[in-house]
């Protein structure tokens, strides 16, 4: 992953992702796509928080900070739609596993949370992406995320 500038133009905006993933308030948790490279393949995506997200108001209200799970799950969104446009359009890809998941630092209101997915195992079954959520030069999460893929009129 390159260094990041928040002027990075938008490659997915938010119009693209709904179009891509079946989440919707307040479960869609990637706001922008903002690096992709399928050769590799690599996927750069990006949550802006403010205090007015729903898990602020019960995770700690007098210090918010984001849940870890719900940090996995906007890792494995833009997994999600790394896998989209590798090609598998037909298909849903859903959460399986988590590996190695580690927990380093909080994620708090006014934050921009980079969400970065590189595919290591992509087959028409499903397959892992390594994932990484940062803020600025912070690491927040880091984990291994298994998927399965599903013909969307099957869920």
């Amino acid at each position: 992953m390159t260094e990041y500038d928040v002027q990075t133009p938008t490659l997915f905006d938010i119009k693209k992702i709904r179009e891509i993933l079946p989440h919707r308030y307040p479960f869609l948790l990637v706001d922008k796509i903002v690096e992709m490279d399928l050769e590799k393949p690599s996927i750069l995506g990006q949550k802006n928080l403010t205090m007015n997200e729903d898990f602020f108001q019960g995770h700690f209200p007098d210090a918010p900070i984001m849940p870890g799970v719900l940090i996995l799950e906007a890792l494995a969104q833009t997994g999600g739609i790394l896998v989209h446009e590798k090609g598998f359009r037909d298909k849903i890809a859903l959460f399986l596993s988590v590996a190695h998941a580690k927990f380093r630092n909080p994620v708090k209101p006014g934050d921009i949370l980079l969400l970065y997915a590189e595919g290591t195992i992509f087959s028409s079954k499903g397959g892992r992406v390594k994932t990484r959520a940062t803020v600025g030069s912070k690491v927040a999460v880091e984990a291994e995320l298994g998927f399965a893929l599903v013909k969307k009129e099957q869920i």
